[in-house]
């Protein structure tokens, strides 16, 4: 199965302020392993970045200046997801602004019903407690150290292993071959073993020579 772990960076809070996306990071996963597929794009989003905004990604808006807008990556976004699970912390934000960059450029907008919250998840599995990505991390050992600003890319490679400590893929497995394999070499073993310790007893004739061995030896000893 292929899905997507997803991440954005945006100029501000609310598309109702008319903010847009100016980071797009995405992983693909199959079978929840990291394949080679990554779609990642600075895009320019033709307004001035929010000083909170900037406290949290720590971008530009020179830095934006040279990018490209939304609607030259759309359809290549677009085949990026095609098809596969969206897995996304805190969905509502990011969909509301992807839906919204989507709608501007007359594109089809994402079901919620192909895309996957890991903070319901984490809400539902651990109710009550912190679980922002931070407090995951923390939660699942996870080395957040380069996060020093939210990017969307190291965003989408702590997410990527949070999702998959929230699934509960880090248990092993039960290999029930192997472990029919490892019993018969076991048993195979103690049979050996118990063959190993047959008693084999000596006969008449090699007790009596054993006998006058001992009487021959004992002598010598005893008189030299």
């Amino acid at each position: 199965m292929l899905e997507v772990i997803l991440d954005t960076e945006t100029t501000g809070l609310s598309t109702r302020e008319n903010h847009r996306i100016i980071e797009i990071g995405c992983i693909e996963l199959k079978d929840q392993i990291a394949t080679k597929n990554v779609f990642h794009s600075y895009l320019n989003p033709q307004r001035k970045i929010s000083e909170d905004a900037k406290k949290i990604h720590g971008y530009t808006d020179e830095f934006l200046l040279d990018k490209k807008p939304f609607s030259e990556i759309a359809d290549d976004f677009i085949d990026f997801i095609k098809d596969k699970k969206i897995i996304i912390h805190n969905a509502d934000f990011d969909l509301s602004f992807l839906n919204y960059e989507l709608k501007l450029v007359n594109k089809k907008e994402i079901n919620k019903k192909n895309v996957i919250d890991t903070l319901e998840m984490a809400r539902q599995k651990y109710p009550g407690a912190q679980n922002s990505l931070d407090a995951l991390c923390k939660r699942f050992n996870i080395d957040n150290s380069k996060r020093t600003k939210h990017t969307a890319l190291i965003d989408c490679e702590l997410l990527k292993e949070i999702y998959i400590n929230l699934l509960g893929q880090k248990e092993p497995k039960l290999n029930l071959k192997s472990a029919e394999l490892v019993d018969s070499k076991f048993k195979d073993d103690n049979t050996s073993r118990k063959a190993s310790r047959i008693i084999v007893k000596p006969s008449n004739e090699e007790l009596k020579i054993h006998n006058n061995y001992l009487k021959t030896k004992l002598q010598k000893n005893f008189f030299n």
